[in-house]
């Protein structure tokens, strides 16, 4: 063999190229074989894919056939287990059974929640109870949460646990008996079609209706209430009369939004500081929720450590970290308490302890399985939170940080550099990874924030690179100094420094939210669009290499994704307010009416809100366009039905009546138009309207439609007369 075939034989020119199509897959198998110790990551997000397809069901499920289908799939996955199959086999088998879990959890927690809900009631009635907690005020007024003995027209097993009242004047304080001459409802159904469901949310919290107070609260003589509501009124009152002295020390409008991050109390700030903080990208401070239980407890965490490695004598006898970690545990625990543990809260507990937890138990605090447990525990305990902003935007923020922390490269240390180098270095570095840090984070909450709340701060990153000094290194522990302190009186300098940075925050965000374009309005997506996203921007967490970032376009859905057309007419639940479309504006027709809820169907459908034209003729309950071709709507809203002249009047007006009261005769003049009255309105809510281009007529989507038939959907029927008897 001569030295050429030699050559020929230790070098195969076709096996030294391999082909394209080969390459991909070893680059693809490489890939795979690098997520070996993530796939269990993805057990958590099956688990809360399984939560949500629940609340997705068009009717209630039994429990028996998922509780089988559970049972039957961890089965399964047992049985490949000891069978030895592959990966490839238990990994799907594996997140299937967790599907099923939360499928499983989800109706288990809908049963367990269950309780009564009030009836629309057609005549005020009166409510007698305990005053539980001071609500966030609405746009009526200040709210309490009550928990009522009886209400007149309710017998004893239909009156709900929990009420959410509108009061007249000051709000009572938590733990006083009162006596309310109000209106009772259930809880109120979705704005529009497909927007929030509140009823919803407040079935999983246990209120079981709303009441609008006509007269001021009373005192009432009630028996003393269970162990359990006594403890809680004590609470609430001890966590007012605390944010009550935070707003005594430094006024109304830095104290109001103090108190709001400390106790979750935003009774004293204005709805222009609100929209302020909304605006520039800052709102997130005011909700107690991961944030704060971070700064809080990271800040116990290193005084205490600091303070044990300061002490030589129990520097040497004790572990620092664990005692630190156990401190920070406690502080966490404690600010849950003073702050009400709203669900958020609740959620940003959970997380900070685990991550305490793994320091007592020797592991990393910080990384992504922490977090998938903490994920599995919030959705275990409350699988209703798939479905909630605050749930998305929290773990999604969180899962991109710790992945930007994962890829993030390491620091070289110095050798010998000068002091002034090394602290610009120092310098250099933080502020990149604070921009990096708000810039993933924004991203990361991006789709959920134009999907729920219809806005992009565009300055938002600005903001919180200005607030973020101020808020984690002097606003937030001078306030937990301050709150801890000034229940002995102690609290004035600390509750001031805090005040400083109060109003240093304000000013930053009146800033942002005043430069042009701040504020970018995005219409709502299309409902499936949003599991899309959320998959995306986990997959670019959750997974490790280049593929990760095939989950951007998906991440990106939400911005990307065609918007229908947007509907020409809405009417709100109860035909007490309509708006109208003329071009990328919404015509509000009784402006100052349920507010909320036209600028909540505005913004989910890209609209700019504006009012009537002053033409309009308008009564004491109805009102109507000067001719049929200035608008698309009439409105009467009186709850008697109008007489025959008045009836013909407001269809001669405009093509769509919308009444309040039942119609039970029309008048020549409404053959041709579309009238919907009170029964319509009643079983389908509110209800958007397309006009029909091709031929005559529209085409309606009611509440109704998107709602189904769930435990927390209200039932139509007779209403209940607030009349003994």
């Amino acid at each position: 063999m001569g030295e050429g075939s030699v050559s020929e034989a230790l070098i195969n020119p076709v096996a030294a190229k391999p082909t394209p199509l080969a390459r991909l897959r070893a680059w693809l198998k490489q890939e795979v074989d690098a997520q070996t110790l993530r796939w269990r990551l993805w057990t958590p997000v099956a688990f809360g894919g399984g939560c949500a397809a629940y609340f997705a069901l068009r009717v209630e499920p039994p429990l028996w056939p998922l509780l089988v289908a559970g049972g039957a799939a961890f089965a399964l996955r047992l049985t490949a287990r000891r069978a030895g199959l592959s990966r490839r086999w238990t990994l799907p088998i594996l997140l299937a059974a967790y599907f099923a879990l939360g499928l499983c959890a989800a109706k288990a927690r809908t049963l367990v929640v269950a309780a009564p809900v009030a009836p629309a009631m057609t005549e005020p009635t009166t409510i007698e109870g305990w005053v539980v907690d001071v609500d966030s005020p609405g746009e009526n007024g200040h709210r309490v949460v009550i928990a009522p003995v009886r209400i007149r027209g309710l017998a004893p097993e239909a009156t709900p646990v929990r009420l959410r009242a509108t009061v007249k004047g000051e709000p009572p304080p938590p733990g006083a008996p009162i006596r309310l001459f109000a209106v009772l409802n259930p809880p109120p159904a979705p704005a529009s079609p497909g927007a929030y469901d509140f009823a919803r949310n407040a079935f999983f919290q246990g209120m079981g209706g709303v009441a609008f107070a006509l007269l001021p609260t009373r005192p009432a003589q009630l028996e003393e209430p269970p162990w359990r509501l006594r403890l809680a009124m004590r609470i609430n009152a001890a966590r007012y009369a605390l944010a009550q002295r935070i707003v005594e020390r430094l006024g109304q409008r830095t104290g109001g939004v103090a108190a709001a991050m400390v106790t979750s109390h935003e009774t004293w700030i204005s709805r222009a500081d609100l929209d302020v903080m909304r605006d520039s990208g800052l709102a997130h401070i005011l909700s107690v929720s991961g944030l704060h239980m971070a700064i809080v407890g990271g800040f116990v965490f290193f005084a205490v450590r600091l303070g044990v490695a300061a002490w030589p004598w129990l520097a040497l006898r004790a572990p620092g970290k664990k005692i630190a970690a156990a401190a920070g545990l406690a502080a966490v625990g404690a600010y849950l308490v003073v702050s009400g543990a709203p669900a958020p809260a609740e959620r940003a507990a959970i997380t900070a302890s685990i991550a305490f937890l793994a320091i007592l138990l020797d592991r990393q605090a910080v990384t992504m399985h922490g977090l998938a447990v903490a994920a599995f525990v919030v959705l275990l305990i409350q699988p209703e939170a798939v479905m909630t902003p605050g749930f998305q935007m929290s773990f999604a923020a969180t899962a991109a940080l710790i992945a930007l922390v994962e890829a993030w490269p390491k620091r070289t240390r110095e050798i010998s550099a000068p002091l002034p180098i090394v602290a610009m270095q120092r310098f250099a570095t933080w502020i990149t990874a604070a921009v990096a840090a708000s810039l993933v984070a924004g991203m990361a909450t991006g789709p959920f924030a134009m999907q729920h709340f219809n806005r992009t701060a565009m300055y938002g990153l600005i903001a919180n690179l200005g607030t973020s000094p101020v808020a984690d290194f002097v606003l937030m522990p001078a306030l937990a100094l301050g709150a801890a302190l000034e229940p002995l009186g102690l609290g004035g300098p600390f509750l001031a420094v805090a005040g400083w940075g109060v109003d240093t925050m304000l000013a930053i965000g009146e800033w942002t939210a005043g430069l042009p374009g701040a504020v970018k309005s995005v219409s709502s997506a299309p409902d499936f669009v949003l599991p899309i996203a959320f998959v995306g921007v986990l997959f670019m967490c959750l997974w490790t290499g280049r593929l990760r970032w095939a989950g951007l376009p998906m991440a990106a859905a939400v911005l990307i994704w065609p918007r229908p057309p947007a509907p020409d007419l809405w009417i709100g639940e109860g035909g007490t307010n309509a708006a109208y479309r003329v071009d990328r504006q919404a015509v509000i027709v009784r402006p100052g009416v349920r507010t909320y809820a036209v600028d909540l169907w505005s913004r989910r459908r890209g609209l700019s809100p504006i009012e009537r034209p002053s033409d309009w003729i308008c009564a004491r309950f109805s009102c109507a366009p000067p001719t049929a071709d200035a608008a698309p709507v009439a409105l009467w809203w009186g709850r008697r039905t109008p007489d025959a002249t008045q009836l013909e009047k407001l269809c001669r007006s405009a093509p769509v009546i919308a009444l309040r009261a039942e119609a039970p005769g029309l008048p020549p003049a409404c053959r041709d138009r579309l009238v919907l009255d009170g029964v319509d309105l009643a079983k389908g809510g509110a209800v958007e309207l397309w006009r029909d281009r091709s031929a005559p007529g529209w085409r309606a989507v009611w509440t109704a439609d998107v709602r189904d038939d769930r435990p927390w959907t209200r039932t139509v029927g007779d209403p209940v007369s607030g009349s003994d008897g």
